[in-house]
This record gives structure tokens, C-alpha cells and sequence, in this order.
């Protein structure tokens, strides 16, 4: 059974933002522990951060695409349409959090970070990076959106072959008990 656009949609908002938080906190911890100064705290919180996003997003849309099937019978096809809006919408919400951010950026960070940049690539650098600086959050933001729905239309595709697939061979028994 087919179901609705509409039915879709809602499915995939309220997880869309629930997958947009989820990141958009993960987002936010990486921002303060780079507010400390620490090197090696910050890249700590961010592998450690990387993988609890990484992961939960996956545990996250097994989890919603095992409910969609189960509470509306829905079907390979439809688990797959709903992963793909859900990394649509949920992209959303982190590349606008996160252009929010480099926006709301102090400028001498901004600053400190061009002289570092700008070190390494020589006068003639220094002056594309000048230049680039100001559509940095527009960049930033259809480059994160873009990234965030290929993913989740990756592991959609992947994860809607897999739920129907464990449904087939271990049949619906043992399927509920992994849930």
C-alpha cells in the first residue's frame, strides 16, 4: 500500500526536526568546547561529536522508518521517500543553524582566522579569501543542506532495503524484538 503525500510529509517534518535538533545540538556542544581554547578538546569533542551525529542519525532513521512501517504498513519505497524528506527538512534546520552561527561569528575571529588562512596562501590568496569571507555563510549553508541530503538519501536507500530484507528472512517475530 502506497500512502499519501501528505501523510509523508507530516511523518517526515515532525522527524525532520527532531533530526535538525538532534544536530543542530551536537552543532552547539562542538561550538563550546571550541570556546575553551583547549586543541586537544576541541578536537576530542568533535571526532567524539562526529561519531554520536554519525551514528544517531542512523539508529534515528531506522527508528523511524521501522515505526512508519509498522504503525502504517508502509512499504520499501515508501520508508525510502520518507528518509529522503527527513534529510530534505532536517538539512534544513542544520545548514540554517549553522550559517546562523558563522554569522553571528565575532569579527576577530573572523580576523584571526583570514591572518591563518591567509599565511599559508600568499598575497594573491589573501585577496580571493577577502573576497570570499563575505558569502562564506551562503556557501556554508547550501554546502551543509546539500551534504545533509545526500547522506540521508544514502542511508535511506540503504536502510529501507534493509528493514524490508530483515522483515523477510527473520520474519515480523523477531523483527519486533530488535526494535
Amino acid at each position: 500500500m502506497k500512502l499519501e503525500n501528505n501523510t509523508l510529509w507530516n511523518e517526515a517534518a515532525r522527524s525532520g526536526l527532531l533530526f535538525g535538533l538532534f544536530s543542530s545540538l551536537c552543532l552547539g556542544a562542538k561550538e563550546a568546547a571550541a570556546l575553551s581554547g583547549s586543541t586537544f578538546l576541541i578536537q576530542a569533542a568533535g571526532i567524539l561529536l562526529w561519531a554520536v551525529e554519525f551514528f544517531g542519525c542512523i539508529l534515528l532513521m531506522k527508528r523511524c522508518m521501522l515505526s512508519l512501517r509498522d504503525r502504517l504498513g508502509a512499504g520499501m519505497e515508501d520508508c525510502y521517500r520518507l528518509g529522503k524528506r527527513i534529510a530534505l527538512l532536517s538539512g534544513l534546520i542544520l545548514a540554517s543553524v549553522e550559517a546562523l552561527i558563522i554569522l553571528k561569528m565575532p569579527q576577530e575571529s573572523l580576523s584571526g582566522l583570514l591572518e591563518s588562512a591567509a599565511a599559508q596562501l600568499g598575497a594573491s590568496g589573501r585577496e580571493q579569501l577577502e573576497a570570499a569571507m563575505d558569502y562564506l555563510p551562503t556557501v556554508t549553508f547550501f554546502a551543509q543542506w546539500i551534504y545533509c541530503y545526500l547522506y540521508g538519501t544514502l542511508l535511506s536507500s540503504i536502510l529501507s532495503r534493509y528493514i524490508f530484507l530483515q522483515k523477510f528472512l527473520h520474519g515480523p517475530d523477531e523483527d519486533a524484538d530488535t526494535q
